[in-house]
């Protein structure tokens, strides 16, 4: 028969670690961090664990999911002080950063859906601007000043292949037209959402050969579900953290 963890009962480390999964030096480092509160001591020195103890077990485990270890274990460590505003900011901190990560999608979307089908008669050959004052062209500083990043940021997303402005041959300086502006800022929002430079340059490649959305539908379905997981994962632990708070009363 299970063991009823509100009647006061004691628990050792391998009864609270045994039902997730966690070895018990785990228990006992979290115990260290702060994730759980201390533990009682037996007259021989042993730790002894209560339900409360459970609960913030419970909390923690189900924080992870949607705020990450470090963030979760900020979030214990401030409640077991009896700081629980700290707590909440951390959260709130969390949840903004959620919808920044959703803005961040619809950006990027909204930037595909702007993509206008290559005109030239292959596929990746682009038209030269004549002008590099107009709207067809810009230089770096402009363009590195316009998406809020460093010219040297984009002089590395060049080497990648993630841009490919061409040189005005009466400066040298680089020229980007509109579709080196396209895809910068693709490359932009997609460093936003967490993409690696590896995973961004064949993606802009394939909207080059592609002239349109198809090639992303993919990445953007992926990162629709991990928000969706993110937020979902955020109540369930808002749900548990609410539960020790209660027990903590």
């Amino acid at each position: 028969m299970g063991r009823n963890l509100q009647n006061g009962e004691r628990l050792r480390p391998v009864d609270l670690a045994r039902g997730h999964g966690l070895s018990t030096q785990a228990i006992r480092n979290y115990e260290e961090a702060g994730i759980l509160p201390t533990a009682g001591r037996t007259p021989h020195g042993y730790r002894t664990y209560t339900s409360l103890h459970a609960g913030a077990l419970r909390a923690f485990l189900a924080l992870v999911p949607g705020h990450g270890h470090q963030t979760a274990t900020s979030i214990m460590r401030a409640v077991n002080e009896g700081a629980a505003e700290e707590a909440f900011r951390l959260i709130d901190e969390s949840h903004a950063q959620l919808l920044d990560d959703r803005r961040t999608l619809q950006a990027v979307e909204s930037a595909l859906r702007d993509l206008e089908p290559t005109t030239a008669s292959e596929p990746g050959v682009r038209s030269e601007p004549t002008a590099v004052s107009g709207p067809r062209g810009t230089f770096i500083g402009p363009l590195a000043g316009k998406l809020g990043i460093r010219p040297a940021t984009l002089r590395k997303w060049e080497h990648a292949g993630l841009v490919r402005p061409r040189r005005d041959p009466l400066t040298g300086y680089r020229v980007y037209d509109e579709a080196d502006v396209r895809d910068a800022r693709l490359a932009h929002q997609l460093r936003r959402g967490g993409y690696l430079l590896e995973q961004i340059a064949p993606l802009i490649a394939q909207v080059r050969a592609a002239g349109g959305l198809e090639p992303l539908e993919a990445a953007l379905c992926d990162w629709h579900g991990r928000l969706s997981a993110r937020g979902r994962a955020m109540l369930t632990g808002a749900a548990e953290l609410e539960a020790y708070l209660r027990e903590r009363g």
